[in-house]
């Protein structure tokens, strides 16, 4: 099991707008901050819950090359809210919300490219 994964950014400000917001739906918030004065250089988003951060964003530049980040929702509708929050917020959609039987029956999706043009999707592995 994976405990954390960071990604870059090449605007943290934007950055924070957007996963804040994004993430909502799913019960994800920003839960620290580390700021280049504590750290030397790098400002980190760490972005969780229940005040355990395990989704980093930080400065550095954007990522070069494709990368695909998925989130899991607990239920269909938070899927759609996702969606609809990271549309709202200034996200391109890449797959509106819907079945993925080719995955499995139940894999319920949405993606979204994000500030940095990262695949940013939240799944619902559930039954309707």
């Amino acid at each position: 099991m994976i405990d954390h994964i960071g990604i870059n950014t090449a605007d943290i400000d934007r950055a924070r707008r957007f996963y804040a917001a994004a993430l909502a739906p799913l019960g994800i918030g920003l839960e620290m901050e580390v700021t280049p004065e504590q750290t030397g250089g790098y400002h980190g988003l760490g972005f969780g819950h229940d005040g355990k951060p395990f989704f980093w964003v930080g400065s550095g530049g954007a990522a070069t090359g494709p990368m695909h980040i998925a989130f899991t929702a607990g239920s269909r509708a938070e899927v759609d809210a996702f969606h609809a929050a990271a549309l709202a917020i200034g996200g391109t959609d890449n797959g509106a919300p819907g079945l993925r039987p080719h995955y499995h029956p139940h894999y319920y999706g949405a993606f979204v490219l994000g500030p940095d043009g990262i695949n940013v999707e939240a799944v619902c592995h559930q039954p309707a």
